[in-house]
């Protein structure tokens, strides 16, 4: 097994585009567990926001946009504590299949991946693809990074669980379960 910095008890949740990962994080969320947010879709969100296109965030086959991922998950994971149950939507790791769709070396990704342990990590199965304005992907694509990310987890030692596709509260249930945390329903806001 390779090795790490620091053990966390942080769960990643993953997946390919359009499985599911961002419903069940905001669920979690609603019952009160501390959650990161997937950091690519908040910056191409913000992105969008100030002007920019689909096309121009990714105008160079999202070389760019990839190292800037990678950079804002290393500072958020490094302001987080390591002994809080935090969900991530898409984990480090995420970032070498990424790397390697964009047609990056995937060095710097890896080596990333070697500062923290994750606790658990989720792999949830791919559900039909939803074009959102966000993401690129089509169905071949989906499918070759579902492989990756099944893949890369693998190398660094992890054993993924998967999560069948069932509904939303079914699947936060399911990891709640697996990780014998508290089975909270979701607050009403």
């Amino acid at each position: 097994m390779p090795d790490f910095e620091k053990k966390t008890r942080w769960v990643v949740i993953t997946g390919a585009p359009s499985s599911g990962k961002t419903s069940v994080i905001d669920e979690l969320r609603a019952r009160g567990y501390p959650v990161q947010a997937e950091v690519a879709r908040e910056l191409i969100e913000e992105c969008l926001r100030r002007g920019q296109s689909l096309e121009d965030v990714r105008k160079d086959g999202g070389k760019q946009l990839q190292h800037d991922i990678l950079r804002i998950k290393r500072a958020r994971e490094a302001s987080l504590d390591p002994a809080q149950v935090v969900f991530m939507d898409r984990g480090m790791p995420d970032s070498i299949a990424y790397f390697r769709l964009a047609g990056l070396e995937a060095d710097a990704a890896i080596a990333a991946c070697h500062m923290y342990r994750y606790d658990a990590v989720f792999i949830f199965d791919r559900l039909p693809l939803v074009k959102d304005g966000v993401r690129a992907e089509d169905e071949a694509v989906a499918k070759r990074i579902d492989d990756m990310l099944r893949a890369d987890y693998a190398a660094l030692g992890y054993q993924p669980v998967c999560v069948p596709a069932v509904p939303v509260s079914a699947r936060a249930d399911m990891i709640l379960q697996h990780l014998r945390l508290p089975q909270q329903k979701a607050v009403a806001s």
